[in-house]
């Protein structure tokens, strides 16, 4: 697994964002077994389908930030998704993550809208999403298999570049 040549390793105040790399793997679904973070998460990501950072944090891995772009010209936008470890909740870790991302997507990349679909019911990353600007689109029913293995909707929610928080 190699990140595509032009994805550059971004940084935060406290945050880096480095291109996922095979080594990251084991740490990273590590981070993904924990209970906090297994709850909103069923599986581990597919890093061969979508492009994805590392988040660091003074030297550790700290989580996962994913990202992924529509190239068709009419509907063309970016994506974000996002895990990190609970040694590193509270901090507003993941929200800088996110941010340094979604500029990154903006202004390098050329979005002009980046979407995120939370569970419903994570409330905590809904407000996390919504401190950076983005805005509710609507409930989608029955999107994904939760681990009880029921289904359980999930938020839809888009930015436009011009409402991205500036910090």
């Amino acid at each position: 697994m190699n990140p595509p040549a032009d994805t550059p390793t971004l940084h935060g105040e406290r945050v880096i964002l480095r291109p996922l790399r095979a080594e990251d793997v084991e740490t990273l679904n590590a981070i993904l077994a924990t209970p906090e973070v297994r709850e909103w998460w069923t599986e581990d990501p597919e890093v061969d389908d979508q492009d994805a950072f590392t988040i660091w944090v003074d030297g550790e891995i700290a989580g996962w930030v994913g990202w992924y772009e529509e190239e068709d010209p009419d509907y063309r936008h970016g994506g974000l998704d996002i895990f990190l470890s609970p040694a590193f909740h509270g901090r507003k870790l993941g929200r800088e993550a996110l941010l340094v991302a979604a500029r990154w997507l903006i202004s390098e990349r050329g979005h002009h809208r980046l979407i995120i679909d939370p569970a419903a019911a994570n409330e905590r990353a809904i407000r996390t999403y919504a401190s950076l600007g983005f805005k509710p689109v609507g409930v989608m029913r029955a999107y994904e298999r939760g681990a009880d293995g029921t289904w359980h909707d999930g938020l839809l929610m888009d930015l436009l570049a011009e409402e991205l928080s500036p910090s």
